[in-house]
């Protein structure tokens, strides 16, 4: 009975499997890096070039109170008359509509129904830019 045993350990280890998956890792990677598109948001940031004239004109103002009073430029109206007062200020201010910006101010307290309605009015109007700003204090609405 020539029984043998072996006692050597196999020291040995086979790594074309481990570079294999390591290969493949790095294609997926490298294909899935570039078909990824950030997320991000388009903005047209204003130039600095010397050559162009800055505005002297004035944009328009638009407050809204929280009893739901509307003024163009200080003057107050009811809602009904803000979009033909709005087409009157911006027709006699002599530039093109879409050079005109309108100041939106709103307080804090009025409707998200009544802001949505008063944007679609601007936008109507012709308007190109609406800055939209909120009074911090019950004084800063109309007076």
């Amino acid at each position: 009975m020539g029984l043998k045993k072996s006692s050597k350990i196999n020291a040995e280890f086979n790594m074309s499997s481990l570079t294999d998956i390591i290969f493949l890792l790095l294609i997926f990677f490298m294909l899935t890096s570039s078909l990824v598109s950030p997320n991000s948001i388009n903005l047209k940031l204003p130039s600095s070039s010397q050559s162009k004239a800055t505005s002297t004109h004035t944009p328009l103002v638009l407050k809204v109170t929280e009893q739901k009073q509307y003024s163009i430029n200080g003057q107050v109206m009811p809602f009904e008359r803000v979009a033909s007062s709005l087409n009157t200020a911006i027709t006699s201010d002599g530039r093109p509509k879409k050079e005109i910006t309108v100041i939106l101010e709103i307080a804090p307290e009025v409707q998200a129904q009544d802001l949505v309605n008063v944007v679609e009015i601007i936008t109507q109007a012709g308007t190109k830019m609406v800055l939209s700003t909120k009074a911090t204090s019950p004084n800063d609405g109309l007076k």
